[in-house]
């Protein structure tokens, strides 16, 4: 018996949920960057077919949510994306910024001057 060897697997094809749950790729493909620069973390995503005014970013309690829906009456589509990104340090959440230009939004998310990272942290062994 061969597996399937495309993204969207033979489970998922029944699910009748948008491809893009699950990002570009399926499960391990990614559609985002995030990085930590200059006492700022920056996230790009990719996510061509949205307008802007389709974009929603909520910031609650050290979470970022991103959301965007998109449908298209001609067509009878509709695309959405939603994922919710946890940041390790305190955020300035009156200093984020966003912008969303040729398909590719970025926020950045100034971290509080001298702050701590959060957690516990947890030995490796082996």
């Amino acid at each position: 018996m061969a597996l399937p060897t495309n993204t969207a697997s033979s489970w998922m094809q029944n699910l009748d949920l948008p491809s893009r749950v699950f990002g570009e790729g399926g499960f391990g493909g990614t559609d985002y960057e995030l990085y930590e620069e200059d006492e700022e973390f920056v996230l790009t995503i990719d996510m061509p077919g949205f307008d802007r005014e389709e974009i929603d970013l909520a910031w609650d309690e050290g979470v970022l949510n991103v959301a965007a829906e998109h449908v298209d009456e001609k067509r009878g589509r509709r695309k959405t994306y939603h994922r919710r990104f946890r940041f390790p340090r305190e955020i300035d959440e009156d200093a984020i910024s966003a912008r969303y230009e040729n398909g590719v939004l970025e926020v950045t998310l100034p971290a509080v001057v001298d702050a701590t990272a959060t957690g516990t942290t947890i030995p490796v062994e082996g």
